[in-house]
């Protein structure tokens, strides 16, 4: 099983962000734009891990989350990998509480669990919104962007996804974890 942990805001965030780049969807040639239904912030990418390694994977995300406060959040501008002239993926950017700790919880927790191809790369919080084969400009596109910022909102829980690749890519919800209720301030 194709595994990750993500976040998935709520449906008002993500009806700001479907609204902000609305008109820009199908301007940039060979830009493939994702179903909605598929967007998410990876928190860590397990790769294939067996089906045996479930119950264990589960109940290391399961403890790794529930250390972890919610998070207060909200999308702020946009950017791309590996950079916006030299682009393949496009994102929406993600400030607020920092992620990297529960990041690195929840990736510590599958390696525990089995999961052998846990992605290692520096965590950088962001909601993928497009990606292209080849290496595109992306200047105009995240400058037209610019003045974009998101009304702030909570994470308030993980999901275990599994992913079904295919000429439609498509998730499955494998388990959700709370994340503890926010300290008060």
């Amino acid at each position: 099983m194709r595994l990750f942990a993500a976040v998935v805001p709520p449906a008002e965030a993500l009806d700001e962000l479907e609204r902000a780049i609305a008109p820009h969807v199908g301007e940039v040639p060979g830009l493939r734009w994702p179903d909605r239904a598929t967007w998410h912030i990876t928190l860590g990418f397990f790769g294939e891990v067996p089906e045996a390694a479930l119950p264990e994977l589960e109940t290391r995300l399961a403890r790794a989350v529930h250390r972890h406060h919610a998070l207060n959040l909200a999308f702020t501008g946009f950017g791309a990998f590996s950079s916006v002239r030299r682009a393949r993926v496009f994102w929406a950017a993600v400030s607020g509480d920092p992620m990297h700790r529960l990041a690195d919880s929840v990736r510590a927790g599958a390696r525990r669990a089995g999961a052998a191809q846990v992605d290692d790369k520096r965590f950088h919080p962001h909601l993928t919104l497009a990606r292209s084969r080849a290496e595109t400009d992306l200047r105009p596109l995240v400058e037209s962007l610019s003045g974009f910022s998101g009304t702030p909102w909570r994470a308030e829980a993980v999901r275990l996804v599994r992913s079904h690749t295919g000429p439609q890519v498509r998730y499955e919800s494998l388990g959700e974890w709370a994340l503890a209720p926010s300290r008060p301030d």
